[in-house]
């Protein structure tokens, strides 16, 4: 005797091709949404700072300072020669987004949850290696300190990979099985 209702069936189904489709193009649009807003608000700053101005946004606590990094995060790597740091850091980051389909495709099942993290995480992705393509540093400027204390400075790229790190881990608790 079959007790499930055609509503309590229909959820069972695996996605369609088509809500399964609307995954990618979520996922593949918040990438894209998180890397043009990454470039732009680097461009701006270029533009309209210069290397290390600094203007206060919030006295005492968050500034926009313009700066690069040649290295990895908190300036680690900063004094190696520039073509194996450029060959490095570029085989890393392809390495990286290679990872981040592979996973997406893995963790699409978790629905828009997934696909909005996963998107965050490679836009910012390829947000930092844009830069390191182009200018063989990456540029940064959101600097948050109190007193004399700052923490490393980061932009939108950052930013958008560590929350999606964030939402992707809270998505994958609220779904285990």
């Amino acid at each position: 005797m079959d007790t499930l209702s055609e509503t309590e069936k229909k959820s069972l189904k695996p996605a369609s091709d088509l809500s399964q489709r609307r995954l990618w193009y979520l996922f593949l649009g918040v990438a894209f949404g998180v890397f043009a807003l990454d470039q732009l608000t680097k461009g701006h700053i270029q533009y309209h700072f210069g290397l290390y101005e600094s203007r206060a946004v919030i006295p005492g606590f968050f500034n926009l300072t313009y700066i690069t990094n040649s290295g990895v995060a908190f300036g680690l790597m900063s004094g190696e020669p520039d073509t194996w740091k450029r060959l490095f850091f570029l085989s890393v980051t392809l390495l990286a987004v290679g990872f981040i389909f592979y996973l997406f495709g893995h963790f699409r099942s978790k629905g828009r949850g997934a696909a909005i993290a996963m998107g965050m995480i490679l836009g910012g992705a390829i947000g930092n290696m844009a830069d390191r393509v182009r200018l063989g540093k990456v540029i940064d400027f959101f600097d948050f300190y109190i007193g004399g204390c700052h923490w490393p400075a980061f932009n939108v790229a950052d930013a958008a990979i560590s929350c999606g790190v964030l939402y992707l881990a809270l998505t994958l608790y609220r779904h285990k099985e």
